[in-house]
């Protein structure tokens, strides 16, 4: 990867700055790649469009090399359980490498899109029986190294899977490589702390009130060691998930969690799909933050959030990829509100006031609530915090006869054309002219992981 030479101060026709366009600006990018105060000075023009690079949420690293296996015709009840099982076989034949191949070009490929950081629910821990690798920690540091290697910031939440539903049955065979007990999850936490840096964060995930018995939930946040970190969970993702969960546990997924466990700003509830209209009020008013997938859900045919009134409720969301069926800011936003639209018939859904924006509606929402989800200093452009921008092709025909008015409309709803010129992360431009530095190199190590992976 590139270093960072020196402190250099850039300047852009138009930059989002605290929600809203900035013209004319100029900015300073520290040696340690973070942004600080500008002093007078010589600025580069870098582009007439800039804006904070979008975090990412919610990635399960390995499943980018499944995209598109998934789509025969099955069962005549096809849905997320049966993909499931799709996704168990292939997730077999992942060991280290194969999984730093796979993450590194996922990465690569984040960064080209407009993400400049990443969540990752990661739960392949073991080998496939479900023995620990000779380095306990070997799948998630093949992850750390991936990033590394393609420049993106990572919040790594490593995966407490116990049982195999609400009723606590055993993991089944294709579940063991996942599986940790509370002590051992523990000191996998503690060990992957080692590796934390400006870039690297370590959090907590629990995999969904199904995989997470109340007392390994409870002793887990108990822990002196996790009281500051960010905490995420699939949850409500399925109807079969409530109904599981009201069979055995008398509530809801979201009513029993708020009723078992503190949930506040440092919560990220993953897809939270099937809400009332009680449980929608009380995620907003907690401050966590909800975790949507559009892209991912719609493909596993899960439902749709309820985004109107979450909205009006002061709710905090982001956005994430989650199997990487797309790997584009754009879309998961363009399908959040396009779901919206097809549920109601009505159009411009996420701008909940005359002359608002939908395109500004989302996207300084979703800045905000990824990076509080990430618990990194991300998604915006200001002193201090990581300086990772994206800058748009202003020669695009897409944008022609744009303004500042119209710009992020334009850019979230107009084609297909990708409109990301240019990416810089940590203060290094990591994407100049549409390509990586280091895409070709990347590329052909994930051709020959996957080849090997589909001649198993």
């Amino acid at each position: 990867m590139s270093e960072i030479a020196s402190i250099r101060s850039f300047k852009a026709g138009h930059l989002w700055h605290a929600g809203d366009w900035q013209a004319d600006a100029v900015f300073t990018v520290g040696a340690d790649g973070r942004l600080q105060e500008h002093v007078h000075g010589t600025a580069e023009p870098i582009g007439r469009w800039v804006l904070p690079g979008m975090p990412n949420l919610h990635s399960h690293a390995f499943q980018r090399a499944m995209a598109g296996l998934a789509e025969r015709k099955g069962r005549a009840d096809d849905s997320f359980w049966s993909w499931r099982e799709t996704m168990y076989a292939f997730a077999a034949a992942i060991g280290p490498d194969a999984l730093k191949a796979i993450a590194a070009q996922l990465y690569v490929e984040m960064l080209k899109a407009g993400y400049t950081q990443v969540c990752e629910f990661h739960y392949l821990h073991h080998q496939p029986d479900g023995t620990p690798h000779a380095q306990p920690e070997a799948m998630s540091l093949a992850l750390i190294e991936a990033a590394r290697e393609a420049g993106i910031a990572l919040t790594l939440l490593p995966v407490l899977y116990i049982s195999g539903g609400f009723d606590g049955r055993a993991l089944t065979a294709r579940q063991r490589r996942f599986g940790h007990e509370v002590d051992a999850y523990l000191r996998l936490l503690e060990t992957l702390r080692r590796h934390e840096s400006a870039d690297v964060r370590i959090g907590v995930a629990l995999h969904s009130l199904r995989a997470v018995p109340e007392r390994a939930m409870r002793d887990v946040l108990a822990d002196p060691m996790l009281q500051a970190c960010p905490i995420h969970i699939h949850i409500a993702e399925q109807i079969g998930e409530v109904q599981d969960c009201l069979a055995t546990r008398g509530a809801r997924p979201v009513e029993w969690l708020f009723e078992h466990a503190a949930v506040d700003a440092r919560w990220c509830l993953v897809h939270a799909t099937h809400l009332t209209d009680a449980e929608t009020a009380r995620i907003a008013r907690s401050g966590a933050v909800a975790g949507l997938c559009p892209t991912t859900e719609a493909n596993l045919g899960d439902g749709l959030f309820p985004l109107a009134d979450y909205l009006d409720a002061g709710g905090t969301l982001g956005i994430g990829s989650d199997s990487h069926i797309s790997i584009s800011p754009v879309e998961e936003l363009r399908w959040l509100e396009y779901g919206q639209r097809l549920h109601t018939r009505h159009r411009n859904i996420a701008a909940r006031h005359e002359g608002d924006s939908v395109g500004e509606t989302l996207w300084r929402a979703t800045l905000h609530g990824g990076a509080q989800a990430s618990g990194l200093f991300v998604g915006e452009l200001r002193e201090g915090a990581r300086a990772d921008l994206i800058v748009l092709d202003e020669a695009s025909p897409l944008l022609a006869a744009r303004d500042a008015r119209s710009l992020l409309d334009s850019f979230l709803f107009a084609g297909n054309t990708p409109l990301v010129r240019d990416v810089m992360a940590g203060g290094r431009w990591l994407v100049r002219d549409f390509r990586h530095h280091d895409e070709e190199r990347i590329a052909a190590r994930y051709r020959s992981a996957v080849m090997a992976l589909a001649a198993r």
